[in-house]
């Protein structure tokens, strides 16, 4: 094996670390912090006492983390899973303590033809094995979306609503 990077991306020891398409890797820390990174640059990270106010900065850490490509799948030393939009890192799904104790290691259900199967019409699944010696499957729901179609003529709708509105109103308005 040859060494192509180097560089600090956490202070302290690496809890984990996943390899993303696109050259993308996400590493997660003792200092606190999960991150994205793009060789040696930092695209975004996560912190604890940024995505959850009010909870003291070192309750939590991260322990294991999974880039689907689409999704960010954590699992903290105190038994919480989450799920994140990978590159805005918007939480989509959050079970605190889903485990008793330190979740070890996390894996999405791959979009094969059995994977898809177990979704069963959900968006995603992450599996989360714990020190508790159990392993849940966590499904992230299909998010809802109207129809681009749909959009555009509910926005028609709304201008000639408008319109026979105005002209009601105030008549000789057109």
């Amino acid at each position: 094996m040859k060494k192509m990077l180097e560089f600090k991306a956490h202070d302290g020891e690496i809890e984990d670390i996943a390899l993303g398409p696109d050259n993308k890797v996400v590493t997660a820390g003792r200092d606190f912090q999960c991150c994205v990174w793009q060789q040696d640059q930092l695209v975004t990270g996560l912190r604890w006492n940024e995505n959850l106010p009010g909870i003291p900065d070192k309750a939590y850490r991260y322990q294991a983390c999974r880039d689907s490509g689409t999704f960010l799948g954590l699992g903290t030393v105190t038994g919480s899973v989450a799920i994140h939009i990978a590159f805005s890192l918007q939480r989509l799904y959050y079970v605190k303590e889903a485990h008793g104790i330190v979740v070890t290691d996390v894996a999405f259900i791959p979009e094969s033809r059995r994977g898809r199967e177990l979704l069963a019409g959900n968006e995603a699944a992450l599996l989360s094995v714990a020190v508790d010696s159990r392993c849940k499957l966590h499904l992230l729901p299909s998010r809802r979306s109207l129809p681009v179609w749909l959009l555009l003529l509910l926005c028609a709708g709304l201008i000639v609503a408008t319109i026979l509105l105005l002209q009601l109103a105030f008549p000789g308005f057109l």
